[in-house]
């Protein structure tokens, strides 16, 4: 049988979870020494590894080519999903806030809002909870820019530190969720892998308190 294939999110969640696979004791030589290859054996090719982008990795996991993933619930919330999420993993955190300049009386008043966004299936969602109608604009790269050249009237983003926003004359008016790494299992794969799945999702989510 093939092994597992697990279809890993690119850049910081990346390197957790290497550490994460470090401490349970699987050998991550080749993940760490990956040069250009992007489909890499951990463990004594106890499994795959296949780096991608974090969009990517949903669809990888969908599409049933990869049995797992390990992604950020930004993405899973944005993209929405036909797979099963199994375990947060506790790094990655962050959370999906409303920001807008300073002062702003962003609830106040009966006009119009547009709100920008990396990530416009969640600002939708969290708008609509509200009751409210705003229209929304998708931006690609820094949102805090559309709010400072009138574009919007306040931005729906991932918020780690607050410092971006500070610093461009922005606050968060209201936190919409908390963010973390997670992972993500194909429907079909738990079917006919379920026990080397959840061995390995036990192990990881021992490591992850400690436990190992």
């Amino acid at each position: 049988m093939k092994p597992l294939r697990i279809a890993l999110t690119k850049g910081r969640l990346e390197k957790d979870t290497v550490a994460l696979f470090e401490k349970i004791g699987f050998d991550c030589t080749a993940l760490k020494n990956k040069g250009r290859k992007l489909i890499l054996p951990v463990g004594g090719h106890q499994f795959e590894v296949v780096l991608a982008k974090a969009a990517d990795v949903i669809t990888y996991v969908e599409h049933g080519v990869c049995d797992l993933g390990i992604v950020g619930k930004d993405t899973i919330l944005e993209m929405g999903n036909s797979f099963y999420e199994v375990l947060d993993l506790g790094f990655g955190k962050c959370k999906f806030a409303l920001a807008g300049p300073k002062g702003t009386d962003f609830f106040g008043g009966y006009s119009a809002k547009t709100i920008a966004s990396k990530y416009p299936n969640v600002a939708r969602n969290f708008f609509e909870s509200k009751g409210m109608d705003v229209r929304i604009i998708k931006i690609e790269g820094s949102v805090e820019l559309a709010p400072l050249l009138g574009l919007s009237d306040a931005i729906v983003d991932i918020v780690e530190t607050g410092s971006t926003l500070k610093e461009n004359g922005l606050e968060v008016i209201e936190t919409i969720c908390d963010v973390s790494a997670r992972l993500i299992v194909n429907a079909a794969s738990l079917k006919l892998r379920k026990a080397e799945i959840e061995d390995l999702a036990e192990k990881m989510d021992r490591a992850k308190e400690g436990k190992l």
